[in-house]
Parts: C-alpha cells; structure tokens; sequence
C-alpha cells in the first residue's frame, strides 16, 4: 500500500487567507480533511477593490487562526503533517510574503519540510485533486489576474498555448462593474444583473476571436462597455438598473463567445497530440460563472472530449489546491529551504515567450 502522504496548505495571494489539509490515503483516494477561508471582502468594500497593504495586514493577522481552525477541523497536529505548503507568488507581493514568512517559521518549528508552490499551478492541478485525471489534459485557467490555456504534461510541466494579451477576464468583469456600479468582486455581481438583462441589446465587440491562435483580448472590449454606459448618461441622463442588466448580459455574453472561440482552436490543437481519452478542465475564479462553464461544456461535448470543472469553492483562491500541488510536488522529492522568496510575477511556462512584456517585478505573462 502506497505511503500516506497528508499536507497542510497555506494560500494569501489576494484577498483570502486560507488554510487547508489533505491527504493521499492511496493512487486514487484523496480527502480534503478540512478547508478553511478568511474572506476580506468587507475590508475592501468601501475602496471598489483590493487595496494591496489591507490585504497584507489582514493576512498576518488572520493566519494563526485559520491554520490552527483547519487543523482542528482535521483532527490533526503538526505532528501528523508530512510537510507545509504555501503560495511563494504570484500574487499581492505584501499577501505572499506573509504567507511564505509563516510557512517558514511553521517549518522550522516543527522540523516538517517546506515546499513553495505556484498559485497558477494550484489551479492548474486541481482536476487532479477533485477527479485523479492523467497526464496530457488541456487547462484553460481563468481568473481575476491570469487566462490562459495550458497543455498539462506533468505537476511541473506546462505548455502555454495562448493567453491573454491584456486584461484578464476576471480583471474585466470587476473593471465593467465599477463602471457601471455595481459592487465589488465584479463577477458574481455581473453575473447575478445578467439574469434579468437582454444579451442581444449592446453589441459589444469580440477582439481577436476571427485570428489565428488561442491568444486572447479583453481590454477594448471594456472600453466599448466605458463608450456606452458614457453615451446612455448623456442621452437619458442616467444609468438605469435596466442598462446595468443589459450591459452585464451582452459583457458577460460576449466574454463567453471569446473563450468558446479560442476554446475551440485549443481543443484542435490539443487532440493532434492526446486523441486517445482527451480531458479538458477549466479553473480559477471565473469558471465559477454558469454561463461559461455550461457553453464550454456544451463545447467539449460536440468535441467527445471529457470536462471537468471543480466544485464552486474549488475554482476560487482556496488552500487545499496548494495542499494537492504540495502533495504532487512531495511525491517528485521537491522540497524548498530557508531561501523560498516570494515572488508577485511567476510565470507557468517560462519558455513560452512574454506577451504582455516586463515590469520592474519581472515578467508578466
């Protein structure tokens, strides 16, 4: 019988400190033994965003009680953990380093190793954890920072096949929020206005989706949204909650067909390399939208290809994605030591070339 192997995940990349534990019983068994979040949504409230130094703060003060609450939870001490993982990057640099800090000191204290994780892999990995699919299946990850589409070989091999070029299309959804006032994260508030709105009222434009390739454009799509919520006020002057229904369901429509297009080519391309019991899944904060998740299901289905999408609380920032990670990593004989940085910007495929360019923190995507 395959070794035990039980992990405790630490997540503080945004706006949620997160704890979780869980356990490789066999090659095909796996429990979550317990998962815990500290949401910092009212913190932010008031500010229409994620101020970067709040989060920091909240997370150094937050994550001695969320560990000690997912340990409770799973009936288990330090002593029964086989090593600590925790997000090194990318993310809210101040969020990160207070995770990694901990993660460092929990390390030392209890002689357990340490093992620093990519959060883009954490999602990227989670149909493992939630299905125990094989090796080669195609991710498109979506979420408030990152999109894009990755063939999956191995816990440590990703090959990008095409991204965003500008925004994500979480970073759009809370951006179109703002500007049509609705509250903040954008997404489900989005989402919940499009139930009662016409799709087919605003013909927002679809940026790249007749180019070859997978790579994807959000940005001008956002400022069609900015031209029009512009030009309402000024013809009836205002913005009436019709408009804001309205407006959601033709965005939230128009970012759905962008990713079914690109979806499609990904599809292609993936099935020239892996035709025998193909598997697509889809992760990251995004794929908690009904609308997408249903159209690329419907999509995968025409293709015969099997889809997974993880439960809701899954798809979200969560610690027991970087617990599954940890667990992958700890099988490979990864281990990190005293010198794990935190990192804002890290890439997946770092042999994929820059589409967005460089900063000051490195590379973007």
């Amino acid at each position: 019988m395959a070794k035990i192997i039980t992990i405790l995940g630490i997540e503080s990349s945004c706006d949620d400190t997160a704890a979780a534990v869980v356990q490789l019983t066999s090659e095909t068994e796996v429990n979550i033994l317990s998962s815990k979040i500290f949401g910092q949504k009212e913190l932010h409230k008031k500010f229409g965003g994620v101020v970067p130094e709040i989060a920091a703060r909240a997370h150094t003060e937050k994550l001695d009680y969320v560990i000690e609450d997912a340990l409770e939870e799973a009936k288990l001490n330090l002593n029964n953990i086989d090593a600590i993982a925790v997000t090194a990057g990318p993310g809210l640099i101040g969020g990160v380093m207070s995770g990694v800090m901990y993660a460092k000191g929990l390390s030392v204290g209890s002689k357990k190793p340490l093992i620093g994780i990519n959060h883009l892999a954490g999602h990227a990995l989670t149909p493992r954890l939630t299905n125990q699919i094989e090796f080669p299946y195609l991710m498109l990850l979506i979420s408030g920072g990152h999109c894009q589409f990755l063939l999956v070989h191995g816990p440590t091999k990703f090959i990008r096949i095409g991204a965003s070029i500008d925004d994500a299309p979480g970073e759009a959804f809370d951006k179109v929020a703002r500007l049509i006032s609705l509250p903040q994260p954008g997404g489900p508030s989005i989402e919940a206005s499009a139930k009662s709105g016409n799709s087919k009222r605003f013909n927002f434009p679809r940026p790249l989706i007749g180019r070859d390739g997978c790579n994807m454009s959000f940005s001008g799509l956002k400022t069609s949204v900015l031209r029009t919520r512009d030009n309402l006020i000024q013809e009836q002057g205002g913005l009436y909650s019709i408009d804001q229904s309205d407006i959601s369901a033709s965005f939230q429509e128009a970012i759905s067909e962008i990713l079914i297009k690109k979806t499609t080519v990904a599809l292609e391309m993936y099935l020239e390399i892996n035709p025998n019991c193909p598997t697509f899944s889809v992760a990251g904060g995004v794929a908690s939208n009904g609308l997408i998740r249903d159209n690329l299901k419907k999509l995968t289905e025409t293709f015969g290809v099997n889809f997974i999408a993880p439960p809701i609380e899954l798809c979200t920032d969560n610690a027991a994605m970087i617990a599954w990670a940890g667990i992958e990593y700890y099988r490979l004989g990864i281990r990190d030591d005293m010198s794990l940085g935190a990192r804002p910007r890290w890439p997946l495929d770092e042999s994929a070339p820059a589409l967005i360019g460089y900063g000051k923190k490195g590379r973007k995507a």
